[in-house]
């Protein structure tokens, strides 16, 4: 089983402890002193680990897992081999991710790689840069001229902030990643390798003179409780702002344009390339490897299935994918239909012809 060794140890909990944490009911209350002292997949769960079941693709690790314990809906209920104490959820897996969050608090954002609590001697810090009380700096990071970084913000070794940058509080930027042009707000988690606020892609093509450089005099601004997956790269904007919204969760290797703004609470996957002067707004969810052109508009609430081009404007709480993307119920009739169409005009292979 997959140790957490790296983190906190959890405090060892009794069933009954758990099941008043989560809200959850423990049916078989004479369990109630049963002591868990880890959390561990179906899998590889044994009798002091704590499990959740609610997929029925896993039915077959349900029927042998040797957990102590096991959160599950009431649908589910019955499938729990007799040997394990059943924790009755409404949502079990929210239920378990609740006890994780509980017990690896250490877990949910990055600290100092080096176990450092103050200043690293090898940072180079501009002596016009401000850094509020409880910042730590890791090793070999460059913080440049007028820098202002908030109260308990770590910088990750070998980071690079650029001039004028700004940084509020409780924020993390990993190691390797360099920053400039940017306004970031507070509770940022920026992931190893980002590059935010370099040159957007912006060139007047095949003149007279060669591919002509547009200047990019625009800024990157992050809003509170953003979170940055590692490699991805933010361009600044040209003549306007590239806009980051409050709470929006972005994957690894992400590819964000010029003047792109994202609104609130959005979540983007992994691989996804966004091109220039794009408008995404509210609780937009896009999956991996999506592409989106420039200059389009993504309305509040729409989805879009991994792996789709989208060259259209998407209405709000639209559900569109495929290449080009298009609503997903008129994707899946015309793939049914091209398959009939492939199925029914098939010439049979002629004998003696391979």
């Amino acid at each position: 089983m997959a140790q957490p060794m790296f983190f906190k140890q959890p405090p060892s909990s009794t069933l009954a402890d758990l099941a008043a944490l989560t809200k959850s009911v423990l049916v078989d209350p004479v369990r109630g002193g049963h002591a868990i002292r880890g959390l561990a997949s179906l899998d590889e769960a044994g009798p002091m680990h704590l499990t959740f079941f609610d997929n029925l693709k896993y039915a077959d690790q349900l029927a042998v897992t040797k957990a102590g314990a096991c959160l599950v809906s009431p649908r589910f209920e019955a499938q729990v081999p007799p040997h394990v104490a059943v924790l009755r959820a409404a949502q079990p897996f929210h239920a378990f991710v609740q006890i994780a969050r509980a017990w690896h608090e250490d877990a949910l954002r990055p600290q100092s790689w080096f176990d450092n609590d103050g200043i690293a001697p090898s940072a180079i810090i501009d002596p016009s840069a401000h850094l509020e009380d409880g910042v730590i700096v890791d090793p070999l990071a460059v913080i440049g001229p007028r820098v202002e970084i908030g109260a308990g913000t770590v910088i990750g070794a070998g980071a690079v902030i650029g001039a004028d940058v700004r940084i509020g509080r409780d924020c993390n930027v990993g190691t390797r990643t360099a920053i400039q042009f940017s306004l970031i707000g507070n509770n940022v988690l920026i992931h190893p390798g980002c590059s935010i606020g370099q040159d957007g892609y912006g060139f007047i093509f095949f003149g007279p003179e060669g591919h002509l450089k547009v200047p990019q005099t625009g800024r990157v601004l992050i809003q509170n409780n953003v979170e940055i997956g590692a490699n991805t790269t933010i361009d600044r904007g040209s003549l306007r702002d590239t806009v980051i919204g409050e709470g929006t969760k972005i994957d690894n290797q992400v590819q964000i344009g010029h003047n792109v703004i994202i609104g609130r609470h959005c979540l983007l996957a992994a691989q996804i390339g966004l091109a220039g002067s794009l408008t995404i707004g509210d609780n937009v969810a896009l999956g991996a490897k999506v592409g989106i052109n420039n200059h389009l508009k993504i309305g509040d609430g729409a989805q879009v299935t991994a792996m789709s081009g989208v060259k259209d404007d998407i209405p709000p709480n639209g559900r569109w994918g495929g290449f080009f993307a298009k609503p997903t119920k008129q994707w899946f009739r015309e793939i049914l239909a091209v398959e009939r169409l492939v199925q029914g005009t098939a010439a049979p292979k002629s004998e003696g012809r391979e």
